[in-house]
């Protein structure tokens, strides 16, 4: 499995994780915190630390996080865990966070989502977002036994990869890849127009081509339609109707009924299949595809966004959005400079 390569035995994680609830199915940490980023992430020593914890049985686990960690969470709090579990698997993309958390000398951020609804995110990208998180290098700090959750993050990766050979043209760069897979979440994402640094993507990608390539060497050296030159960091994709077709069926679901919902015209009624073959014959097909992944992104980003203000609380939400656009705002005057 890819994503193992990844996983980190650092001590500063697993004691962070000793201050919640140990029944988890998968944790992770994530962002410029735990890998180097360029631009005005490139502080790491600083930077806040991002987790996600999967759990099968979420009211349960807030339920002791509830005991353990009060201070943690809003005025939600107050509503009780089968209240917040509602919220967290409802509402937004499924994820419940707890922001600007001081835990063992750290500033944290964790997410909690359910396992069931995460392999679902993984399988067909519902949301496509924490989905979205595990397409680019995370560091695992925990991990159970559980095949289909593993199979799940295989799955997802290839699904990225198919997705961006797609919007590829018939030769690049691994750096081609990796910057076209790292954006797929961040398509049609509202944060990229306030809040984030525009250059975000290829902040993350330029630093971390080696941990891109980890993760996902074994998977484009097995995949029959690419050329791989692993060597000279080049690729070479198959670009015919009949190459893309194959491509566009392999898709997540989710992606696929968007496309089909782009291309049907009212009133046809074709069936996924036959909007996916007029789409593998469409010059544009790149561009087609990217449509259905905004299609997907933009009203999961701003359901999350919005339930975060209650989630985080008045406060920090407004501290927390201060802080992306301090960031967003010293980009700009880097590169203006």
């Amino acid at each position: 499995m890819a994503l193992q390569a990844l996983q980190s035995s650092g001590v500063t994680f697993r004691r962070i994780l000793s201050h919640f609830p140990e029944e988890l199915s998968l944790a992770f940490a994530y962002g410029s915190g735990v890998y180097r980023q360029a631009g005005p992430n490139s502080d790491q020593k600083n930077a806040m630390l991002d987790f996600v914890f999967t759990v099968d049985d979420p009211v349960a686990w807030h339920s002791k996080n509830l005991k353990k960690n009060w201070n943690h969470y809003s005025f939600l709090k107050v509503l009780g865990p089968k209240i917040i579990t509602s919220i967290q698997n409802n509402y937004g993309a499924g994820v419940y966070y707890n922001s600007l958390i001081m835990c063992d000398g750290r500033l944290i951020k964790y997410g909690v989502i359910s396992t069931s609804i995460l392999i679902e995110d993984l399988l067909n990208w519902n949301n496509l977002y924490i989905a979205g998180r595990l397409q680019k290098p995370v560091k695992i700090v925990t991990m159970n036994e559980d095949i289909t959750l593993r199979s799940a993050l295989d799955r997802n990766l290839k699904s990225a990869v198919t997705a961006a050979f797609l919007m590829l043209p018939e030769s690049f760069s691994e750096e081609d890849l990796f910057i076209e897979i790292a954006g797929l979440s961040y398509s049609g994402d509202f944060r990229m127009l306030v809040g984030e640094d525009k250059t975000k993507v290829l902040n993350i990608v330029k630093p971390n081509i080696a941990h891109f390539r980890e993760l996902y060497g074994s998977i484009l050296q097995e995949n029959p339609q690419v050329v791989y030159k692993s060597q000279q960091g080049r690729l070479e994709i198959d670009k015919s109707p009949e190459g893309q077709f194959t491509q566009l069926m392999t898709l997540p679901k989710s992606l696929q009924q968007q496309i089909n919902h782009i291309m049907d015209p009212p009133g046809k009624n074709r069936d996924v299949e036959e909007t996916l073959f007029q789409v593998a014959h469409d010059p544009d097909c790149g561009d087609v595809v990217r449509l259905g992944l905004s299609a997907i992104v933009r009203p999961s980003s701003i359901r999350q966004s919005t339930k975060g203000i209650f989630t985080a609380g008045m406060k920090k939400s407004v501290i927390y959005s201060s802080l992306k656009l301090h960031k967003m705002w010293t980009g700009w005057l880097r590169k203006t400079s």
